[in-house]
């Protein structure tokens, strides 16, 4: 059976619960589902937390035995193999529905097809590619984990018309509005790590964590704050190191740094990590795999100048985040080394938080 606008209606609504689950369910995807009967929707779910019940066993039990004879509209393809949960494939088996919509596949390798080919085998009829274009977006960093071996990365700045991205040492961070910084900080509980290089730490000595920072407000997650510093240049009286017991720190060396500042940072509560590399851009990549290895999803470079722009350059930014404020500074610019190419994004969304200009949008 081919697909419907109905169809698109129904997964449109299973995409809008899988959203709910940014942020909690990681490093799993988000996913949602929901079941329907003659028209009507009578069940549905998403996955809330990671080790929870997958989103088409929430729909289901929300369905209960009036899903048998029913569609299943899931935003991924059922999982096949035990986890944290059973396979999601046999309850879907046991629920007796007779039809499953699958917005788009699953890359992980104990899935990858096997999923779909195990309905198909129980005479369930099954249609892929729903919406499948917004659902690989959605999961586009559980994607890059699982193909990549590393997080999505997300680069953020922001910067005058005049192209300034500080007004003065350390005072960066106020270009933009408390609107803008909002959705920073909102952001900040959707992710495994934030990153920073050595400039950055020493002007502004941040803080990085979201606000407000208690554990009722903060979000799901407490990113890990990396700072690249590949001498170990980052001072012990820095608001990092200060707060690194309170929240994890990783201070991400090369192959140059002192011994006694590396162990001054380890005394200090700091995790270091040592690359080997002494090439900036080979050894932030070689940080990045670190980060997959430990099933990071997400991570938000915050500045500055030429770590952005390394990054740019290798190839290691998935998405950009640009807040413009309504201001001319003056002076020479201070903006990113300028790129062997320029890099295009297609934009995904423009709003004027505060009156700055936010645009969003992923790299080509």
């Amino acid at each position: 059976m081919a697909s419907s606008p109905f169809d698109e209606v129904v997964m449109r609504r299973a995409l809008e619960l899988a959203s709910r689950g940014r942020g909690f369910v990681e490093p799993n995807p988000p996913v949602g589902a929901v079941v329907t009967r003659d028209g009507a929707v009578i069940g549905e779910g998403w996955h809330e937390r990671f080790g929870g019940p997958h989103a088409e066993v929430a729909a289901l039990r929300a369905a209960g035995e009036r899903a048998r004879g029913g569609t299943l509209y899931v935003t991924l393809e059922p999982c096949c193999h035990h986890g944290k949960t059973p396979p999601c494939t046999d309850a879907i088996r046991a629920a007796g529905v007779t039809r499953v919509v699958i917005a788009t596949g699953d890359p992980f390798p104990l899935v990858a097809g096997r999923g779909i080919a195990a309905l198909r085998e129980a005479g369930i009829d099954v249609e892929v590619g729903v919406l499948a274009r917004e659902a690989e977006r959605l999961t586009a960093p559980f994607r890059t984990l699982v193909t990549r071996g590393r997080p999505w990365v997300i680069a953020k700045w922001a910067m005058s018309l005049d192209g300034r991205l500080t007004t003065a040492v350390g005072q960066g961070r106020w270009i933009s509005s408390a609107e803008s910084r909002g959705l920073v900080h909102d952001l900040r509980t959707r992710i495994d790590a934030i990153a920073v290089g050595i400039g950055t730490a020493l002007a502004d000595d941040p803080l990085l964590t979201p606000r407000p920072d208690d554990a009722a407000d903060s979000g799901p997650r407490r990113p890990l704050r990396i700072v690249l510093d590949g001498r170990a240049r980052l001072s012990p009286t820095s608001t990092l190191v200060r707060t690194a017991r309170e929240a994890p720190v990783l201070v991400a060396t090369g192959p140059d740094a002192p011994a006694d500042r590396i162990t001054m940072l380890e005394a200090a509560g700091c995790e270091v990590w040592r690359g080997a590399d002494r090439d900036p851009a080979a050894r932030t990549g070689a940080l990045l795999a670190e980060l997959g290895r430990r099933q990071a999803t997400h991570l938000l470079v915050e500045g500055g100048t030429t770590l952005l722009a390394g990054m740019f350059a290798a190839g290691q930014v998935d998405e950009a985040w640009t807040f413009v404020a309504p201001v001319i500074i003056g002076g020479a610019t201070i903006g990113m080394p300028p790129l062997p190419a320029g890099v295009r994004l297609t934009i995904e969304d423009v709003s004027f938080p505060g009156g700055d200009v936010f645009v969003r949008g992923t790299v080509h």
